[in-house]
């Protein structure tokens, strides 16, 4: 398997490389009885990789037979703060939410008041895609496998119209053109997690929020998880998000994605995500002896849905349910997840055939979370020990150094000898896009240009030179990085448009937002004179 697609999964979807699984298929140590408890070694081994990696802090919880035979917590939870990190410290576990979301809707599915197979405007009648078709036959179910065709409008370096509602992000979806046909394939989309999210309050008449508290948190004892960072207090018993920006690991704010909620907003410790996985396990949908979902929605939930193409994840099959990935792991069938926004990461892995889940958050990017799981899988399995540090950190180091050749080359292609067209203030003014709606250009005080999204000053950034009329835009939140801006002139030197390619997923973040293979470039027309 390539190594950019490998890391690319590390990243984004907290899966390992399946070459190195594929040849330690028959690595077992053939032991009559599977072990019961985690390594004796193993908050040695983490101690080690957070500081090979630079990593603040972390926590691992692990699930087996239906007991936390594991819950630590690690090194701090902000960096320059002697604060430690316990099992209840709270991190955004960001993705991981896609799976309360599907079981929330599993819920309702079970008392009779929707179907998974409901076409989503009978729910939403509002709801609009670009094509008309695939509008009245897109289903719940197509929402919840990522098998709509639409791609991402917003990511871990794209914060999306983070002061609108709900409800205006998914009005514009209907100025989105898909990436692949309706139905062909699977293209992950956050955005469709939020409508089908938005399905509960329309049956309901609670928000989801609300109904995740009500019907997760509170028979599941998750007393201090919560929907929102709104919802932490600064004397809270929770983790800081933090970075690695021009190679220092520094504090970076925490980000609001309530807009997108049902994608990626829940904030939980790894106890109390530790009894999330048990109703996952054992008796799927039991927990403590109370039914809260049925045996056939959580077999749905748990079951493959869409095909990945095979150099997604790994070379065998692959496959997304609702709200999980499915696939094998050393002859093993394996139901897991990743989570990364700001400044936090996490893997989530079940293995049911062994009642077993665990559970690695962290407080900055690092594929080290995926070596802990992984290694802690093999043990439990009764595998052969494999040095996975030792292969992803080689693996990731090369590609740092990779990474960096390609931004060096970027830089070097600079032509910052060409002057702009135009004095500054002629590339003030007002810009619109259907889809990625209002963007303004102005003039700072120290004469610089600068961007400003949404009518809302927290997003906004700073304009460099770059060559000619292209500049690069830094964005004032350093999480969010930068970005490439270029200005349209029409006749007698008029600005019509400005170009801005978002990058919705950097190669390597720790290099930058650019590198990237996904981006998008969104033109804004001038609406001022």
């Amino acid at each position: 398997m390539p190594f950019r697609v490998f890391f690319r999964s590390i990243i984004w979807m907290s899966v390992v490389a399946g070459s190195v699984i594929t040849g330690m298929a028959g690595c077992d140590r053939h032991n009559d009885v599977l072990p019961d408890a985690p390594p004796a070694d193993l908050a040695d081994y983490i101690e080690e990789g957070m500081k090979q990696w630079d990593i603040p802090g972390m926590a691992v919880a692990v699930v087996h037979n239906n007991e936390i035979v594991f819950a630590e917590g690690f090194g701090v939870r902000k960096r320059g703060e002697p604060e430690p990190v316990d099992e209840h410290t709270l991190f955004g576990v960001a993705s991981i939410t896609k799976a309360f979301t599907a079981a929330a809707l599993g819920m309702l599915v079970d008392e009779g008041l929707i179907s998974f197979d409901d076409p989503i405007v009978q729910w939403l009648p509002d709801f609009r895609l670009h094509d008309p078709w695939v509008t009245e036959n897109i289903t719940i179910r197509d929402a919840l496998s990522h098998r709509s065709g639409l791609g991402r409008m917003i990511g871990n370096r794209l914060q999306y119209m983070t002061n609108r509602e709900r409800s205006e992000l998914i009005y514009r979806l209907r100025y989105l053109e898909p990436e692949i046909p309706f139905r062909s394939g699977y293209v992950y989309s956050n955005m469709m997690y939020l409508v089908a999210g938005e399905i509960i309050p329309a049956v309901t008449g609670k928000s989801w929020d609300e109904f995740v508290a009500e019907r997760f948190f509170e028979p599941l004892g998750m007393d201090r998880s919560n929907t929102s960072v709104a919802q932490i207090r600064d004397d809270e018993n929770a983790a800081w998000p933090h970075q690695e920006i021009r190679g220092e690991m520094v504090t970076i704010p925490r980000r609001n994605f309530d807009n997108a909620g049902p994608a990626a907003s829940i904030n939980s410790s790894v106890y109390e995500m530790a009894q999330w996985m048990k109703l996952h396990l054992g008796e799927p949908g039991v927990f403590n002896g109370t039914m809260l979902i049925s045996e056939e929605v959580m077999k749905d939930l748990h079951s493959s849905q869409t095909v990945l193409a095979e150099n997604e994840i790994y070379d065998d099959l692959s496959s997304y349910a609702l709200g999980w990935f499915v696939q094998y792991y050393r002859g093993a069938r394996i139901q897991r997840h990743g989570g990364g926004t700001d400044g936090m990461n996490t893997t989530l892995i079940l293995l049911p055939e062994q009642d077993l889940g665990i559970i690695v958050v962290a407080n900055t990017f690092t594929p080290f979370r995926d070596a802990v799981a992984y290694t802690v899988l093999d043990h439990f399995m009764g595998k052969s020990a494999f040095e996975w540090n030792k292969h992803i950190r080689g693996d990731y180091e090369d590609n740092y150094a990779r990474q960096m050749a390609e931004r060096d080359t970027i830089r070097q292609m600079r032509q910052d000898h060409v002057p702009p067209s135009l004095p500054m203030e002629r590339y003030t003014g007002r810009y619109y896009d259907d889809l990625y709606a209002e963007l303004e250009v102005m003039k700072t005080e120290e004469g610089q240009l600068a961007l400003r999204f949404w009518v809302d000053d927290s997003q906004m950034a700073d304009l460099e030179h770059w060559e000619g009329d292209r500049f690069r835009a830094v964005w004032r939140n350093p999480a969010q990085r930068e970005k490439f801006v270029e200005f349209t002139l029409g006749r007698r030197a008029v600005v019509e448009a400005v170009e801005v390619t978002f990058n919705l997923r950097p190669n390597l973040l720790q290099v930058g937002a650019y590198p990237s293979g996904y981006t998008r470039t969104v033109r804004y027309d001038r609406v001022d004179p």
